[in-house]
């Protein structure tokens, strides 16, 4: 569960009170939701999956030909300074880019200085009373653009959606497309029928979860075959086992699927397997 966000955050160049970060009213990212934004965990006030971060982040900047004003190493040097000046211990790190201020046209502006955020929040990312009782999901219509790969900072569709599944009494949505579950409103969406983990392959219809990524490599040490392959929402309800993952939740068990009990309304075994191998891989990453 994301908590208050902190007082210090970075704004084009300079670290200030929250309260006095400005932006111009011709950014890009308010006109147009022109931009892209990351969020990566942090545990022990450190970074953690942070190379598949790096990856995902310069992909998506690369998709929208947008860069980065900083090399990686100053730039991670701000994300810590983010931390330290927040006295930070677990939750996250949220940055955007945007193409910065310019006259309202539609094509990608070249040579604009682009406006960089970032600010970083509390979250119980180890202990989240949510992984101990379990979530319910609604489904939702997927009503999203067609590179869902990029993480852009246009959320509309995904905001209306989970306004939606909110609406029905659900912690988070399964968006539904031609029949088929893509993801999450804001995570990553797995089944577990038979031993067998699914999940929808990569492809521009779905994000690229980092947490998918490793949850996948750490299958095997659960006991669990992968397939990567599309599931139904009728598929879900006969699950033996329904877990979403994101950012600062690692994974969370769905113990309830549109007002139906997913395994007797009860967290599975490879779920709780799951999660903890999880965690104490990022423990592990914490330490170094």
């Amino acid at each position: 569960m994301a908590g208050s966000n902190m007082e210090i955050v970075f704004l084009n160049g300079e670290f200030c009170k929250a309260s006095e970060a400005k932006v111009s009213a011709f950014d890009r990212g308010f006109v147009f939701g022109d931009g892209i934004y990351e969020v990566v965990p942090v545990i022990n006030s450190r970074l953690v999956d942070r190379e598949d971060f790096w990856l995902r982040f310069e992909r998506s900047l690369k998709e929208i030909e947008l860069k980065l004003p900083y090399n990686k190493e100053k730039f991670e040097e701000i994300l810590y300074e983010i931390i330290t000046k927040n006295n930070l211990k677990e939750g996250g790190v949220y940055m955007q880019i945007t193409r910065g201020a310019a006259p309202r046209d539609f094509y990608f502006i070249e040579n604009l200085t682009p406006s960089v955020f970032v600010f970083c929040y509390e979250a119980e990312i180890l202990s989240n009373p949510l992984a101990t009782t379990g979530i319910e999901v609604a489904s939702v219509d997927d009503i999203r653009w067609k590179r869902r790969d990029i993480k852009s900072i246009s959320l509309l569709a995904q905001c209306y959606a989970k306004n939606e599944a909110h609406k029905k009494g659900a912690h988070e949505g399964f968006m539904v497309e031609d029949g088929f579950v893509t993801e999450g409103c804001s995570s990553s969406a797995f089944i577990i029928k038979d031993g067998v983990l699914i999940t929808k392959p990569l492809s521009n219809e779905i994000l690229p979860g980092i947490r998918r990524k490793r949850l996948l490599r750490l299958a095997d040490q659960a006991g669990l075959k992968v397939e990567q392959r599309k599931f139904s929402m009728s598929e879900v309800y006969e699950a033996d086992e329904v877990f979403i993952s994101a950012a600062t939740l690692i994974l969370l068990s769905v113990i309830k699927a549109d007002g139906r009990a997913i395994n007797g309304g009860k967290i599975g075994k490879f779920s709780m397997a799951l999660r903890e191998l999880y965690v104490q891989e990022f423990l592990k990453e914490a330490l170094k």
